[in-house]
């Protein structure tokens, strides 16, 4: 297992808390009927994504799917374009115009999220292939859900990915439902990292709550990568707390398996663990909380004053520029 300092612990923790802390504000903000936007809520899987961004540089790149709020934040896109993004707003990363599932910032990495379950894995193939022919070191990290395993472009991705030996790693978040279907329910094979194997690369299986765990897979992923041997299929096994997206109540998924998996969440794990080994006191941890909230205020009210995009904005970029004869 790789070395995991206190200082990259407390670093993943307030990533991690950043995630949990924005997405508890977007649900209140819908319950109580502040925002409208469609919302897809990463609780659960929050340390995958921190775990992982700690290893990578702001030059490398990272693809996500439309639950993606967790890797956006970890690979750096600033809070307050990010909200403005979400609220629809001109002075979002996308001048308003791609909304939750659809965010871009280059400058941070973050290339593309996909609204279309498997369709950000041959899209990471190409940054990844870019990289190779440039050999500029860069690595691409593709983050995916379970149920787009089940999709043609995840197999052809990895077959690709190991024909070219791209420097690519593929994170399958597996939070054991892929949209209202359990995984045992859509996926014969017992994991997803099985599947790697069909395609000669490189696939491991990780409990993705164990920060730790998780780092020390991610880190040996990337390394291998960055040093030109090849792709690696991580499978992260997590949990998801929230329903698909927002307004679903999650009744398909059995009391006793929620409250068995909140045992295992991981924020309040690596909390814990920051507390047992001495690397925090709870004065720390809360001094971090209190801060993050200020910058999620801070990141709120900016997206909430700015204003929509105009009208001549809404065509700018999407329909072809007027040319006159």
């Amino acid at each position: 297992m790789a070395d995991i300092t206190p200082a990259t612990l407390m670093s993943i923790y307030r990533t991690a808390t950043t995630i949990r802390q924005c997405d508890e504000r977007f649900l209140a903000m819908l319950t109580a009927g502040e925002i409208a936007i469609t919302y897809y809520s990463p609780r659960g899987q929050e340390v995958i994504s921190a775990a992982t961004a700690a290893h990578l540089t702001r030059d490398d790149y990272v693809v996500t799917t439309y639950r993606g709020l967790h890797d956006h934040i970890a690979k750096g896109v600033p809070l307050p374009q990010l909200w403005a993004e979400f609220l629809g707003r001109a002075t979002g990363t996308c001048k308003g115009k791609g909304g939750p599932m659809h965010i871009t910032h280059p400058a941070s990495g973050l290339m593309v999220t996909t609204g279309l379950v498997g369709a950000g894995l041959p899209i990471a193939n190409g940054f990844a292939l870019s990289s190779l022919m440039r050999q500029d070191g860069r690595v691409t990290v593709c983050n995916f859900g379970d149920g787009a395993t089940n999709i043609g472009a995840f197999h052809e991705a990895l077959n690709l990915a190991t024909l070219w030996n791209l420097p690519i790693v593929f994170v399958c978040q597996n939070n054991q439902y892929g949209e209202k279907t359990p995984f045992a329910n859509h996926t014969k094979a017992d994991s997803i990292a099985i599947r790697g194997s069909s395609y000669a690369m490189r696939s491991v299986t990780v409990e993705g709550n164990d920060a730790t765990a998780m780092y020390a897979a991610a880190g040996e992923a990337i390394g291998l990568a960055r040093r030109g041997a090849g792709p690696t299929l991580i499978e992260a096994l997590t949990f998801r707390f929230r329903g698909h997206n927002f307004g679903d109540d999650s009744s398909y998924i059995p009391a006793e398996e929620m409250a068995a998996a909140a045992e295992r969440d991981s924020v309040p794990r690596l909390r814990a663990l920051l507390l047992a080994e001495g690397h925090a006191t709870e004065a720390d941890l809360a001094g971090l909380e209190k801060d993050v909230a200020a910058a999620i205020d801070e990141a709120v009210e900016f997206a909430l004053t700015s204003p929509f995009p105009d009208a001549d904005e809404n065509r700018r970029d999407i329909y072809r520029d007027e040319v006159t004869v």
